[in-house]
């Protein structure tokens, strides 16, 4: 596909997608959500992912001229949600890698919502977090009304949800919505280095902590447990567990494979 609406590359194991609308602080269009989905099929030579935006925004949500209606006229919002939004939302949680969202500016909307759903946070602090569904008398959708209440806690989602307030990078940081925020000369340097940390280590491992965690929400105690044990078996013979022990034991940088 001859992309658009976005940047995408792969480098030394970094996928770097990078929504490219500025003018519009690249919010979706159908376009959009075509490229992305593509990008996200071409992750093969990747070991980690960042979700960017270009200019001074991460993204607005939905470019509602995209989908202009006139004044008064119905429109079916839950085929577009259906069709693009939580397929993507879905992707972006269920890839075996860790995604980071670096968020260089507004994240507004599904913006704010798709941010939420890549593994790690990392935030400039002239960054803001905005759930302005409520003003268009909309729910938090891309997942929203569910992450929020797990990562800040009822009264605050139900504070962010409803009243549509911004929510600095800092504070953002200090709730536990997000992984941390950075002074914005230093965002580009915060998230490189992570990401070719990532790219660098046990990917099978790093993968299977994200998906531990992530279904975790859903599981008693016992089952837990039990899935634990389950992991811990086919890490304990996968490659990279064989190279990290043998690099600890030689005191040597281990060379993970990501097998």
């Amino acid at each position: 596909m001859t992309y658009e609406t976005i940047d995408f590359k792969v480098e030394a194991g970094v996928a770097r997608l990078t929504l490219n609308r500025p003018d519009r602080l690249n919010s979706f269009t159908v376009r959009m959500h075509e490229e992305v989905a593509a990008a996200l099929e071409s992750l093969d030579e990747a070991r980690c992912l960042i979700l960017t935006g270009a200019g001074r925004g991460f993204c607005a949500g939905q470019d509602l001229g995209d989908r202009a209606v006139a004044p008064g006229e119905a429109v079916d919002l839950g085929h577009s949600v259906e069709t693009y939004y939580n397929p993507l939302i879905r992707r972006l949680v269920s890839l075996p890698m860790p995604v980071i969202a670096r968020v260089n500016g507004v994240a507004a909307g599904a913006g704010a919502n798709i941010a939420l759903a890549c593994d790690i946070v990392i935030a400039a602090k002239s960054a803001k977090f905005i759930q302005s569904f409520a003003a268009i008398g909309l729910i938090p959708d891309s997942g929203g009304t569910w992450v929020l209440p797990r990562l800040v806690g009822q009264a605050r989602a139900l504070g962010l949800a409803l009243t549509g307030e911004p929510i600095e990078a800092d504070r953002a940081a200090a709730w536990g919505l997000i992984w941390k925020a950075v002074a914005d000369e230093a965002l580009d340097a915060e998230v490189d280095s992570l990401a070719a940390r990532f790219a660098a280590g046990p990917t099978r491992g790093l993968a299977k902590i994200k998906a531990m965690i992530r279904a975790s929400w859903g599981q008693s105690l016992d089952a837990e447990l039990d899935r634990q044990r389950d992991a811990m078996r086919e890490l304990g013979f996968s490659d990279d567990y064989r190279e990290g022990v043998a690099a600890f034991m030689e005191k040597r940088t281990p060379n993970f494979t990501g097998k």
